[in-house]
């Protein structure tokens, strides 16, 4: 059998379109590009944070099969989970905090004491550490183990008597540091004894931990009542800014050598930017990972690029949304707005794990009247977080239902590839197309052609099959298509979520990438003008094909077809390769290979390309964003600006 399919996987020739059925529709061409591929995929994940705090104390039917809804086969199928290490407030401050917010910190202070007392706890103390804390959470932790193939560990605060303010919801002003400089060591040596015991306790393994949440933000503040107490915020933050960042995180390095540091959990792009830009070389080189959550959605391109030019993993470490103004379990709103978010995310970010908030809610805070006047919609299950065992109905909304469109068909160690079209997400598994997500969010039908021209052999028989979720129901399997001449045109339904299954379908077309040793010339998105060697430097010239100057032929000189390779780029002019030295842009001598001559090239699909220096980690970019014919090309950090994308044109 293997031998008779290899003789029958043909190389794709010249293309045609099936006729689209009859009715009236859209139509959408998704054209995919094995030559770009992305990281092996490490997964999909969870906090388990306020959900686990809540629930893992509930009667076993209830939490068992939540833990089923969440990282069960048939449920969201997750398999990273990140535990949520509390900080825990004085025993003398009357509770305040969410429900399930107040997950326990891990100490246990001696009779008597109270939020003034913030001098007391002794680093591997046995007396002072309460190794049994948190059992709701724990519980999660043995539930899942067998499903999880990565944990990661993270604070939202320290302890309260490690902060400044001697509370866990952040200071008194929102944007004052909160993480006493003197406990710096101690938060460090707390966060590493969670760990090691977990580990112990649990039989697992923390493959990363993350000491930071959110932290260059004004999000977290502490409110006192007329009493002195707190009425607010109602949940554990801190702000820490980069300065205090860059002694962190080698400080958690060092406390537990072998666990990778994850770092900055920052709300945003921009911010998580900020501070990157603001880290010591000491904490860039001590992150091994960077982690950056999608609450902003705006410059996701820049972690991207910051990530390949430090050769750093990234992950999107944490969002959540509601997607629709009020609490409602049956409308494709927040399906589509989930769907939509995984689907830029996973394009815009190329993040190597994606992790949710928490899939589960309060009900009773989703509800109307809850979190906001008319309900909210957040997580893709709720419960209230009153549970008893009479009255613990569990919900599910279309989020339930369209994140398993991705999770159940993107699996850790597919290699997620280019595509044409922003409302789809391919997945190489191997050397086999396996999968295509796509999302209609429109209110008509749509014609849907994936067009396979780029990949090097169909077999005869090659099928493409619809897996869809709309508002009749979740992942309704329906009849394989048949692919021809390299395309196949599915229709899909207005306002859904449609895994196509490829079967049969491989490797990659010959002769295709920027790799590939044909003559590109890059032509500025801004300036609209061609990159050109001249007199030893880089300019932007008008665009004339014709010029040697401006045509330069891409080798991959560490990989292929990987959305992280690095190539040598040369001129067709003068053979010279472009380079840097002393912070510039400049032509090396033929033949350097080294990493000042070594560029990662970043799309998003839609043509255009960044260009991330090895040596520098910075990008190719027209000086003073200008569009004058003969400007310098120089090097800056990662704006995503249109002055630093390049059109790329095969000559």
């Amino acid at each position: 059998m293997n031998r008779l399919l290899t003789v029958l996987c043909v190389p794709l020739v010249a293309a045609g379109v099936l006729a689209a059925p009859a009715a009236a529709a859209t139509a959408v061409t998704v054209k995919l590009d094995p030559t770009y591929r992305q990281q092996p995929f490490e997964g999909w994940g969870s906090s388990l944070a306020w959900m686990a705090e809540a629930t893992g104390g509930y009667p076993d039917p209830v939490r068992t099969k939540l833990a089923d809804l969440v990282f069960g086969a048939d449920g969201l199928n997750l398999n990273i989970a990140r535990f949520n290490i509390g900080g825990g407030n004085a025993p003398d401050v009357p509770a305040y905090l969410r429900p399930g917010g107040a997950v326990p910190g891990w100490w246990q202070a001696p009779a008597g004491t109270t939020r003034a007392d913030k001098d007391w706890w002794t680093p591997g103390d046995p007396a002072e550490f309460d190794a049994a804390a948190d059992p709701n959470q724990r519980w999660w932790v043995d539930k899942i183990k067998k499903r999880v193939t990565k944990w990661e560990a993270f604070s939202n605060s320290p302890p309260y008597f490690q902060t400044v303010s001697g509370y866990v919801s952040g200071g008194f002003t929102a944007t004052d540091e909160q993480l006493r400089p003197d406990k710096i060591g101690d938060f460090t040596a707390y966060l590493a004894q969670v760990v090691r015991t977990l580990e112990r306790a649990h039989g697992i393994k923390f493959s990363s931990v993350d000491p930071l949440n959110e932290p260059n933000t004004n999000y977290w503040k502490t409110t006192l009542g007329a009493d002195g107490n707190p009425t607010g915020g109602r949940q554990e933050g801190a702000h820490i800014g980069p300065a205090v960042q860059s002694q962190l995180i080698p400080a958690m390095a060092a406390a537990l050598p072998g666990t990778v540091v994850s770092a900055p959990d920052e709300t945003n792009p921009d911010i998580f930017a900020a501070d990157w830009n603001g880290w010591s070389s000491a904490a860039r080189s001590a992150a091994g990972r960077l982690n950056v959550h999608t609450y902003g959605t705006g410059n996701r391109p820049i972690p991207r690029d910051i990530a390949k030019g430090a050769s750093k993993p990234l992950w999107m470490s944490e969002v959540g949304g509601s997607w629709l103004d009020r609490q409602d379990f049956t409308s494709m709103d927040p399906g589509l707005g989930l769907a939509g978010q995984i689907t830029d995310d996973l394009r815009l970010l190329e993040p190597s794990a994606w992790v949710s908030w928490q899939p589960i809610e309060d009900y009773d805070n989703m509800k109307p009247g809850g979190e906001s006047a008319a309900g909210m919609n957040w997580g893709e299950i709720q419960v209230p977080f009153t549970c008893t065992t009479s009255d613990c109905p569990i919900r599910t909304n279309t989020k339930f239902d369209t994140m398993r469109n991705f999770t159940h068909y993107i699996r850790p160690g597919d290699r997620l590839i280019a595509s044409g079209d922003t409302a789809s997400t391919a997945a190489m598994r191997g050397e086999n197309l396996s999968s295509v997500v796509h999302v209609n969010s429109g209110t008509a039908d749509q014609d849907v052609t994936l067009d396979l021209s780029g990949f090097g052999c169909v077999r005869p028989g090659a099928s493409v099959t619809p897996v869809v979720t709309d508002v009749t129901g979740a992942l309704k399997r329906g009849k394989p298509v048949r692919v021809t001449s390299a395309h196949a045109t599915l229709r899909v339904p207005a306002r859904s979520v449609t895994t196509f299954l490829v079967d049969g379908v491989s490797s990659t077309a010959a002769g295709t990438g920027l790799g590939a040793g044909k003559p590109v010339t890059f032509t500025g998105v801004q300036s609209g003008k061609s990159l050109a060697a001249e007199n030893g430097s880089l300019v932007q010239r008008t665009t004339d094909a014709s010029a040697a100057a401006q045509r330069w032929t891409l080798t991959d000189r560490t990989g292929r077809y990987g959305s992280r390779d690095r190539f040598t780029i040369a001129s067709e002019a003068t053979g010279q390769v472009l380079g840097t030295a002393g912070g510039a842009v400049t032509l090396l001598p033929k033949g350097t290979t080294d990493a000042t001559a070594h560029w990662t090239l970043s799309t998003t699909g839609d043509g255009t390309w960044t260009f991330v220096n090895a040596a520098s980690g910075q990008l190719l970019d027209v000086t003073g964003e200008s569009r004058a014919d003969g400007a310098s090309i120089g090097l800056y950090r990662p704006t995503n600006g249109p002055n630093q994308r390049w059109q790329a044109v095969a000559r």
